[in-house]
This record gives structure tokens, C-alpha cells and sequence, in this order.
């Protein structure tokens, strides 16, 4: 009977420190893994090699989040408040980060989880982001209270 082997081996925790650590994504070769960590203070994107893990390398400088590979891991991406940062990367013969470069600023919407990105790069290098409507601000919320009897009020098949 054909099908897929089952993986048998125990799962184990890949970074285990005393700092919150997530967002993490894989390079597109499967070596390196790019993540968020509190470790040095404010939020910042770090890269380290998988499976081993080692030392690992700072990308961003002055805070980040959201990291995303290119397509072809030359280059990591990530967020600064409104401000998309790009890093120069190189894996081989050993992993090197350039200094992060600006590459636009964008009123959009951030993640709203804290464990991925609420953006896309396409292979070509385009981005895909959901932008705030230029909306009026919210002034007013209503607030109902006793709603339930409200409605069992109005449509009395309740």
C-alpha cells in the first residue's frame, strides 16, 4: 500500500532563550530562518542558520518586524513603523547582512497577527499591501445595552 513515511522523531524547541521570539520564515533555500526578538530591547529582525542555529546576525538597526525573504535570498525585507527596509544579504561561504536601506514609505495596514507578515513580495520584487482608506476618523460609538430585549420587543416571534 503506497503513501507518505511518517516523521517519528520528537519535537524540540529550535530557540529557546529568556526573549520572545517569532515571525519566523524561512530563506527559499531552507538554510536560514529571518525572526522578530525583543532581545536587545526594542523589536528588532535577526537571522540565524537552520538546522543548527549558531550565531546569529542583527538585520535590522533602529527596530523592525515582519521579516520576508525575496525570492531568490538575496535580500530580507521587513517594516519600521510605515518605513519597508530592504537588507543585502549573503549566505555563502558564510552569512553577511548589508546596512538596511529605505525603500518606501506606505500608510498601511500592519500585522495583526504578531507571527507573520501582512505583506507579499512577488518574485519580481513587487509588493502587495493593503493601504488605510482615506477615511474620516471615528468620533462616535454606540453603545446598546439590553439589546436581546430590545429585539424580542420588536419581533415578538421570539
Amino acid at each position: 500500500m503506497g503513501g507518505l513515511a511518517r516523521r517519528t522523531t520528537a519535537a524540540h524547541p529550535f530557540l529557546k532563550t529568556p526573549f520572545e521570539e517569532y515571525s519566523a520564515v524561512f530563506s527559499p533555500d531552507g538554510q536560514w530562518l529571518a525572526y522578530n526578538s525583543n532581545e536587545s530591547g526594542p523589536l528588532q529582525v535577526y537571522a540565524t542558520h537552520f538546522p543548527d542555529g549558531g550565531a546569529k546576525t542583527q538585520i535590522s538597526t533602529d527596530g523592525g518586524s515582519e521579516p520576508v525573504w525575496s525570492a531568490n535570498g538575496r535580500e530580507l525585507f521587513y517594516r519600521n513603523l510605515d518605513r519597508m527596509m530592504s537588507v543585502a544579504v549573503t549566505t555563502r561561504p558564510a552569512f553577511t547582512a548589508g546596512r538596511p536601506q529605505l525603500l518606501f514609505t506606505a500608510k498601511t495596514v500592519h500585522a495583526v497577527s504578531r507571527y507573520n507578515a501582512n505583506y507579499a513580495v512577488t518574485p519580481d520584487g513587487h509588493f502587495i499591501m493593503i493601504q488605510h482608506a482615506d477615511a474620516e476618523p471615528i468620533r462616535e460609538i454606540n453603545v446598546v445595552l439590553n439589546w436581546f430585549e430590545e429585539l424580542k420587543r420588536r419581533v415578538p416571534l421570539w
